[in-house]
């Protein structure tokens, strides 16, 4: 059959198919000649031959060991030519036509921890050899392909994939294309070197890029097709929030804070009470290996589109929800009763780590128990873990507003006495949440910076358990109507307390209003340091202030009992509590001083009403172990002190977790019928744990260190059990001589048992522990 003829126009279709010759009669019979002389093993076609010819480089003579993991797409003759031949391809068409398109052989995303990337990424941290990067930074990738890349004729783009239905409407399908000059803010790639067949592109993210783990792959044009390479695993690329970039809402400018509320993997964690704050270390442990997938993994198992993981607002609010389990199985099951029999004790957990790791190994079935600080301690942990800067913050006296009103109500019967099954809300003697760090363009300008995040289980928003982000200057300035949750976290720093008494009738009249009551000594960890930093001041103004009063008159006038709240009235008689020291000891008698205060010109009788409840740390009441009732007279513009004392055995029987006490005064004064009232919180001081180091301290050695207590009771120990967490021993190169950690003593009067360790043994006051650095 003779060759069909082609016209010189027709030479654009050369290398399209498999099958087709130029059909010049030249042509044809020099490849005659040349074929004859070929040894065997190079047997091909006249097309292939002939481009062997003209470009050698391009197109080499097949080698059995060239192996490619390209896919070839777009090919859409060659099903038609295979369809023409009674459906069988032709033999050696694919290999053919793999010789004449650009293809991947191999990526090389210079991932190294110490490499150039992550450490200007400020990843080289994380303990994993996973490509992760922060979004709205450059990055550079070598690419190895089956020829060197011409940029006149072949093209080139990537393809970032992430989530299950991955929608480049939806940012979560990212094409990246080759351009010749980058431009910030955007996802373009520029070669910025060739080497033969290799070429480093230079990639810029967008500083708005979906968070999460990506897919790679990268497709090639060029004049005789497609070319699709693999995904590899391997290759993913893990993108972060990037607060060293300006153009990402988490920015933040200074890098002392960077370092602290990012960067830093140990902090402080404040707990007790306004008199009385203890603290311990949390090793929140971001950067250890198989933490960023836990992290992750939170968010998948939450269900929320990966679109939404773009902005940190719905990110921490899904956080929020994640860490805990009421309604969708999250992180970490809350449990106030005592009775931990069935998981691990609260006060046993001093870092975040071993709890994610156990919530993704067993698929997402929560962990048993968390309490207020393991929650926040998880969320700082995720957070920080993602790039959100983030803290760890302990409010004192902190109110729990049941009804949105925007203020504590007690409730006392005819007698002044309290109505349990009334007071539904509560004031915790602590309650640890989270700040985190952005931008809110949702809300009026100046309200961006931290924003109050909590994960404990309390009150419901939009239906689901989580809380935040709520602006701190709403907060402050009493603007309530700003979302996220803003009034229920005002409520917990700044609310009232109203008394209100039963009527003979049934109903209730408000006797008395409490100021300065919620919102104590707000504290989280100091940049760069163990210190104590009071934050109180980005959460209210000065209490008694005009300020402070236009900040809860405002806020209260959007609450459900609005209509309730009144302006102060003149008040000539006041009472308070006072604690000297640091307060009692387990063990101990609990001494206070009730101080009233006469300003008027006139003698006042004074009815007062005491008790005192043992109570959980979240302010909810367990066993009331003491009540009083005195008349006290006060000359005209008498100050007099009552001095008040709890003996041991009235309280040894009935203490729980955190041994924390309230004492509630309640009275009437004769002669005005003004009411006054307080709350006081307290709680008892277990021992103090005393760490030696015994020898020199070696980073990277193991070393051993004797921890002393001394018992405070009346009687012996039983079977005392001190845990200890290897992440929060982390010795300071500069300082070896001192280790700071937190070793939970789960034996807290007289009586425990650990039922947990099964640790048996009898009580010792001393013990020596070999820790590894």
């Amino acid at each position: 059959m003779p060759v069909e003829k082609h016209s010189f126009r027709d030479r654009a279709a050369v290398g399209r198919f498999p099958t087709v010759t130029f059909g010049f009669e030249e042509d044809a019979e020099e490849e005659e000649k040349e074929g004859s002389e070929e040894n065997d093993a190079e047997k091909g076609n006249a097309c292939q031959r002939w481009l062997r010819k003209v470009c050698p480089c391009c197109y080499p003579t097949p080698n059995e060991d060239d192996v490619t993991d390209t896919l070839v797409t777009g090919i859409d003759d060659l099903d038609k030519e295979n369809e023409a031949n009674g459906g069988k391809p032709e033999t050696g068409g694919a290999s053919e036509l793999d010789e004449l398109l650009l293809k991947v052989q191999s990526i090389d995303l210079m991932k190294d921890k110490s490499g150039e990337t992550r450490t200007e990424h400020h990843t080289n941290l994380y303990q994993s050899d996973n490509f992760i990067i922060r979004r709205g930074q450059n990055f550079k990738m070598w690419i190895s392909l089956s020829r060197p890349f011409n940029p006149n004729t072949d093209k080139l783009h990537l393809e970032l994939k992430t989530g299950p239905v991955p929608t480049v409407s939806k940012k979560t399908h990212v094409i990246i294309p080759l351009v010749e000059e980058l431009q910030d803010d955007r996802w373009e790639a520029a070669i910025v070197k060739q080497d033969d067949k290799r070429i480093m592109l230079s990639v810029n993210s967008s500083p708005t890029a979906v968070i999460g783990r990506y897919q790679l792959i990268v497709e090639t044009d060029c004049a005789n097709g497609q070319a699709v390479s693999t995904h590899d695993p391997a290759n993913d690329i893990y993108i972060l929030f990037n607060p060293w970039c300006e153009g990402d809402p988490v920015f933040m400018d200074s890098e002392d804070e960077r370092q602290e509320y990012v960067l830093n993997d140990i902090g402080r964690i404040y707990y007790g009470t306004q008199y009385q704050i203890g603290e311990r270390t949390w090793n929140y442990g971001q950067f250890d290996d198989g933490i960023l997938a836990a992290c992750l993994f939170v968010l998948e198992k939450s269900g929320t589109p990966a679109s939404g993981w773009s902005d940190p607002v719905n990110v921490v609010r899904v956080i929020s929800a994640m860490t805990n389990s009421p309604d969708d199985r999250g992180v970490l099951e809350g449990n106030w009763s005592g009775d931990y029999s069935l998981g691990t004790s609260p006060t046993v957990w001093s870092g975040s780590v071993e709890i994610l790791k156990e919530y993704h190994k067993n698929n997402g079935t929560p962990v048993k128990y968390g309490q207020c600080w393991a929650f926040a301690g998880v969320v700082t942990t995720v957070a920080r873990c993602l790039g959100i800067p983030t803290r760890t913050v302990t409010n004192f006296s902190s109110a729990h507003d049941t009804d949105v009103s925007l203020t504590t109500d007690v409730y006392l019967d005819e007698n002044l006495e309290p109505i349990d099954y009334l007071n539904t809300d509560s004031i915790w003697n602590f309650h640890v949440w989270n700040d985190c760090w952005m931008a809110r363009p949702d809300l009026p300008a100046g309200n961006g910076g931290w924003q109050a995040v909590d994960a404990t289980p309390q009150e419901t928003s939009q239906g689901t358990f989580c809380c935040g982000p709520a602006s701190l200057a709403a907060i402050r300035y009493g603007q309530v109507f700003l979302k996220h949750d803003t009034p229920f976290v005002f409520a917990e720093v700044n609310s009232d307390k109203i008394y209100w008494q039963k009527n003979i009738d049934g109903t209730f009249s408000k006797i008395y209003s409490e100021k300065k009551t919620m919102g104590h000594f707000i504290s989280t960890k100091a940049v760069g340091s163990d210190e104590r930093n009071d934050i109180t001041h980005l959460y209210k103004h000065p209490e008694g202030s005009e300020a402070e009063r236009i900040a809860v008159e405002t806020a209260c006038s959007y609450g459900s009992k609005a209509e309730a709240y009144s302006p102060p009235t003149a008040q000539d008689v006041s009472v308070e509590v006072t604690m000297k020291g640091k307060g009692p000891e387990m063990g101990g008698d609990a001494e206070l001083s009730i101080v009233l205060r006469n300003s008027s010109s006139e003698q006042r009788t004074v009815h007062l009403h005491s008790q005192v409840a043992v109570m959980y740390y979240t302010g909810v009441h367990k066993a009331t172990v003491r009540k009083d009732n005195t008349d006290v007279d006060l000359l005209p513009n008498e100050e007099k002190i009552l001095e008040w004392s709890l003996v041991y055995k009235d309280y040894k029987d009935q203490l729980i977790d955190q041994a924390a006490l309230m004492m509630t005064l309640s009275g009437r004064v004769r002669e005005t019928q003004q009411v006054v009232a307080t709350q006081f919180s307290f709680r008892l001081r277990t021992p103090d744990l005393v760490i030696k180091p015994i020898g020199k301290a070696v980073v990277g050695e193991k070393m051993a260190v004797e921890i002393s207590f001394t018992n405070p009771l009346p009687q012996r120990y039983r079977q005392p059990c001190l845990s200890v967490s290897d992440g929060a021993f982390r010795p300071h190169p500069a300082r070896t001589e001192e280790i700071t950690g937190f070793i939970g003593l789960q034996a807290a009067h007289a009586g425990s048992r650990c039922d947990r360790h099964h640790c048996g043994g009898e009580k010792k006051q001393r013990r020596s522990i070999v820790i590894q650095n």
